[in-house]
């Protein structure tokens, strides 16, 4: 359940874009001609508030070829670049939810279960590949969610750099890493580029070692991770979570870019682009347009983390880990939800997520983009499962809590006892949202 939350002040919101005309939801009459004359044509106005700039011009795409479908609906596009959550929160306080907004999926996908439209039944649901419609239901298995993309969190990997070193296949376990390490630096090249400076990049990792520990365990991951929130596990129980996970965090530091805190993603992409580093941690499918742009002929490498001495742990992870969700009580959820049926459901929509968002559709039968990653993404999955994105089980009011604690441990403010306590209380208070 979503707990209560004070409305801010207007003045924080950024508008990236607003596309198709303004207004509040719902609609004037509009007339068009017909063989019998007039014909009133009620306009309908969607209003779109979502945290995803790097689509502004796909989603723009689809509304303007919307319309050609549907002359009558005119979609209002909002974009934040920051404090979106915090915004999100205010306008759902204040009364004026959005027609359609983004969230996480998983855990979040409860929290907002109370402003979510039941897509269960309709044909978007049905369209959905298993593993993703399972990250858009409930806990009482209702689709409340919409996948914004498909999404792959792996390791990635220089080809070119490893080869040059004399690594000959990517490293799946500890020991090989470490060996693959060796090699890099004997011929001067420096193994890992990290964006450390930013929260999230942490829980990318993190899920890797918590897929292992639970697979050890005997558990689902979504079991484990309920045992963390309800504070019935220890991570000194978990070898592969507190040896293994804070091990290779050090060696990524230890052997990665200078000052590890100050990079961000975009550096971190530029780190690796621009052939300083073998390996990019933390990151996923989402960065390769932005690596070619700055390195066309860079060849690109993605492996799961080698989170153990088991070779077969070392799996990528696939899956949805953001949502849009339609306002239940919108007076055109109606429309709108035949709006994202025709999206996910319509030739043009099938093709949109590939070649125009170019992302791994989040839909059965659709196209791959024409990227590299995605395509070794299809042709390790034929031979090997996927990871469990075990993200999704917690909300990221914990996962941001988690990258700083995590931040203050490689700083030296704090030592791994210190960074697992706090961690531990952290996914107690924060975890969920009961």
């Amino acid at each position: 359940m979503l707990k209560k939350m004070m409305a801010l002040s207007g003045s924080l919101l950024l508008t990236v874009g607003l596309l198709s005309g303004c207004g509040s939801s719902g609609g004037t009459d509009a007339s068009k001609e017909s063989a019998g004359g007039k014909e009133d044509l009620k306009t309908i106005t969607i209003n779109m508030f979502t945290a995803s700039p790097e689509y502004t011009d796909a989603f723009n795409a689809y509304i303007e070829e919307y319309k050609k479908v549907k002359p009558n609906v005119k979609i209002n596009l909002e974009i934040m670049q920051a404090d979106y959550n915090t915004i999100l929160k205010s306008k759902i306080a204040s009364g004026s939810t959005p027609d359609v907004f983004q969230t996480t999926a998983g855990g979040d996908i409860d929290t907002y279960a109370d402003y979510s439209a039941d897509l269960t039944n309709e044909p978007l649901a049905a369209a959905m590949t298993d593993a993703v419609r399972a990250n858009m239901s409930s806990s009482d298995g209702k689709v409340l969610g919409l996948p914004v993309k498909g999404n792959l969190f792996t390791l990635i990997y220089n080809k070119d750099l490893l080869t040059k070193a004399g690594v000959t296949s990517p490293p799946k376990t500890i020991a090989e890493m470490q060996d693959a390490v060796t090699k890099l630096e004997a011929k001067g090249i420096t193994p890992f580029a990290n964006a450390y400076k930013e929260w999230w990049v942490w829980k990318h990792i993190f899920q890797h070692y918590v897929d292992a520990a639970a697979q050890d365990a005997g558990v689902e991951p979504k079991q484990l991770v309920s045992d963390f929130i309800a504070g019935k596990a220890k991570i000194k129980d978990y070898p592969v979570l507190y040896n293994n996970f804070f091990s290779f965090i050090d060696l990524t530091v230890k052997h990665g870019t200078d000052k590890p805190l100050e990079r961000d993603s975009n550096a971190e992409v530029s780190d690796f682009a621009s052939g300083k580093a073998a390996f990019m941690t933390g990151k996923g499918a989402w960065d390769e347009e932005a690596i070619k742009k700055i390195n066309p002929d860079l060849k690109i490498g993605i492996m799961g983390y080698p989170v153990s001495d088991k070779a077969d742990q070392s799996v990528i992870i696939t899956g949805a880990d953001q949502a849009l969700r339609i306002n239940k009580d919108s007076e055109v959820s109606k429309e709108t939800i035949e709006f994202f049926n025709w999206l996910y459901t319509s030739e043009y929509g099938k093709n949109w997520f590939s070649q125009v968002a170019k992302v791994i559709p989040p839909i059965k039968d659709a196209p791959l983009p024409d990227l590299e990653m995605p395509k070794e993404m299809e042709s390790i999955l034929k031979t090997s499962k996927s990871g469990d994105l075990s993200v999704n089980y917690s909300l990221d009011t914990f996962h941001q809590k988690f990258g700083e604690l995590m931040q203050a441990y490689i700083s030296g403010n704090m030592n791994k006892d210190q960074a697992v306590a706090e961690i531990e209380k952290a996914w107690v208070q924060l975890g969920s949202a009961q």
